[in-house]
């Protein structure tokens, strides 16, 4: 069992935490049915596992309950429910694992999360098989295109001298044009 179980609940417009078994025991048959619900409109109930490092054990707990917090507020999350290990000490640090179970509205919500997030691991707890539309799986490759070009703008702006930013943007600018080659192919053939 964990160190210390914090649950966090989204409801329409509220967010309930609280640091004990009380609030998730008040709601598990509400939770149930929403889960249910969701998933049955496409929805995805998945177990994701992310690392903290502190400095002091206090600290990885507020880390714990901020990081659900913030991922309540991510498009498409309906709750989340996380639980953090006890926090192993090696000299200064303290490193801990948060577990948290959270649901979803969609596939592409899921993805999203974890594109930003960046979980160490992942299990979809529900439903047994994911089924996509061909736009659904557009959108899905568009978003994580995207979220990866930002990670690779701001690794260029920060991490780079001025010669290789230029070189960069001289490199976005032939992307630009290729693009714009591909969609005059495809006016062409239309």
């Amino acid at each position: 069992m964990g160190y210390k179980k914090f649950s966090c609940v989204l409801t329409p417009k509220v967010i309930t935490m609280d640091d004990s078994d009380r609030v998730l025991k008040k709601t598990v048959p509400d939770v149930v049915k929403l889960t249910k619900t969701t998933v049955e409109k496409g929805g995805v109930l998945a177990l994701l596992y992310f690392d903290a490092h502190t400095k002091t054990k206090e600290k990885a707990q507020e880390i714990g309950a901020g990081f659900v917090e913030q991922l309540l507020r991510e498009p498409g999350v309906v709750y989340a429910v996380g639980e953090i290990d006890e926090p192993i000490q090696d000299k200064d640090l303290f490193s801990t694992s948060i577990q948290v179970r959270i649901l979803v509205g969609s596939f592409h919500q899921l993805a999203h999360v974890c594109a930003i997030h960046s979980p160490f691991s992942m299990e979809i707890v529900e439903p047994d098989e994911i089924k996509l539309t061909l736009g659904e799986a557009h959108e899905l490759l568009m978003d994580l295109a995207s979220i990866t070009a930002d990670y690779k703008r701001y690794i260029m702006q920060k991490l780079t001298t001025p010669e290789d930013r230029e070189k960069y943007a001289r490199i976005l600018e032939k992307k630009a044009e290729l693009g714009r080659r591909i969609l005059e192919k495809k006016e062409e053939k239309k």
